[in-house]
């Protein structure tokens, strides 16, 4: 909804945890002794159906409202294999890597690391330059 300038930019969690509360109040409501017998009952329950019936209209136009979904079936294909492909990347540099580190001498290890190694500032993970 409009009211609410947060909405474009982050998740208002609150709204969505207020759900839960606000039905219990109602389901509270019907299930008291005196129920809907009383005119005082009756309003408490009315109150408390239309304040959750609201923060629900406000959830669900907020929902509506969130970008996603966008791409074609084709894209998220496209995306979901290159994704995979760098997953797979991943697994062997740290393959390669473990593999190094495995063969060094225990003694040579520091001076060996410090000689031959770099450190892959974009992707975080560690690799040799060369050959073990």
């Amino acid at each position: 909804m409009a009211n609410t300038p947060e909405w474009p930019h982050s998740l208002p969690t609150s709204l969505f945890e207020g759900l839960l509360p606000k039905i219990a109040v109602v389901l509270e409501l019907i299930r008291k002794a005196e129920g809907t017998a009383t005119p005082s009952a009756k309003q408490a329950l009315l109150q408390a159906t239309n304040d959750f019936k609201h923060t629900l209209a406000q959830a669900r136009d907020y929902a509506s409202t969130l970008g996603g979904g966008d791409l074609l079936v084709e894209e998220q294909d496209s995306i979901i294999a290159m994704l995979e492909m760098l997953k797979q990347h991943k697994k062997e540099q740290l393959t390669q890597f473990a593999e190094c580190v495995g063969s060094l001498p225990t003694l040579a290890i520091p001076n060996a690391i410090s000689s031959k190694m770099e450190i892959d500032s974009t992707a975080s993970t560690p690799f040799t330059s060369g050959q073990c």
